[in-house]
């Protein structure tokens, strides 16, 4: 009983992984911070915030910043730093869905083709090819017009775009890896499909598709706010970024940067998120070397 505790993987890759966080450079732990503080706020903004997401509290729209309304109110008395908060989670949040559903589509799809080939691959790749013809935002406010700008048509809509840029990635990764020898032994073993994607060629691409997701991630946040701000994406009363910024411009002509506030927000969290995923991906390499 004992040796097979003491034999146990997981202490030895915790301990690990804690190494790794140590060695980690500045900017990794810098981002990893600003990341987890996001997602706290996003996690508890009902806790978090002064007043609710829709509460008018004040009859001066566009209202100073004070002691009660640290960053003022917004053009209908909403206090700008609850929404603030508030839009927080509803960007990051649809932002963090659609990038699940994304890389769950694009890399089934493309792991597949890789290991199908024939019909199916060219059947997969000359739909995203089509897919990948038309400008994603002439696409996206397209579908949106037909199908009317909710939440769920939103998600959906940019999460079958985005896929079709990790299918590439996904199916030239997956390509590389099927070709090796280890994965032709496998096959003359007899072993499964799914076998091989799990334990063969899935743990060989990894690395890149770990960085492949958080850069659509950053990808989809960005387009999730630049629809907003078009007025298309997230729809008011709802808090979100985008659209905060554009429903508060006129106080920048007042010498305001109150509107700006959301734009730093977001471009914060795309540094710190890229700051992450680089140094996932070399440690994710630098273990692949030493095996």
């Amino acid at each position: 009983m004992s040796s097979s505790v003491n034999d146990s993987p997981l202490p030895g890759r915790f301990s690990i992984l804690l190494r790794d966080l140590r060695r980690a450079p500045v900017s990794a732990k810098i981002g990893m911070v600003i990341v987890a503080a996001y997602a706290l706020i996003a996690l508890f903004a009902p806790l978090i915030a002064p007043y609710g997401e829709y509460e008018v509290v004040s009859r001066i729209p566009f209202d100073q910043w004070s002691s009660e309304f640290w960053l003022g109110t917004d053009q209908l008395g909403r206090d700008f730093f609850s929404r603030l908060i508030f839009g927080a989670r509803n960007s990051i949040s649809v932002a963090f869905v659609t990038t699940l559903i994304a890389f769950t589509i694009g890399c089934f799809f493309g792991i597949m083709a890789a290991m199908l080939g024939g019909f199916l691959d060219q059947v997969f790749s000359r739909i995203v090819d089509a897919m990948m013809a038309v400008p994603d935002l002439i696409f996206i406010l397209m579908i949106l017009s037909i199908f009317g700008a909710s939440i769920p048509n939103l998600i959906l809509i940019i999460a079958v775009l985005t896929s079709t840029r990790i299918y590439r990635i996904a199916r030239a990764a997956a390509l590389n890896v099927v070709s090796l020898d280890f994965v032709e032994a496998a096959y003359v073993r007899g072993e499964r499909l799914w076998w091989l994607i799990v334990h063969e060629v899935l743990p060989n691409i990894l690395p890149i598709l770990i960085s492949e997701l958080g850069m659509r991630f950053c990808f989809v946040f960005l387009s999730v706010a630049a629809l907003s701000f078009l007025g298309v994406g997230i729809q008011p009363p709802t808090a979100e970024w985008g659209s905060m910024v554009r429903e508060n411009a006129a106080l920048i002509n007042m010498g305001d940067i109150t509107p700006l506030i959301p734009a730093a927000s977001i471009a914060l969290l795309t540094v710190a998120i890229n700051f992450v995923v680089d140094w996932m991906l070399n440690r994710a390499s630098g273990l692949q070397d030493d095996a």
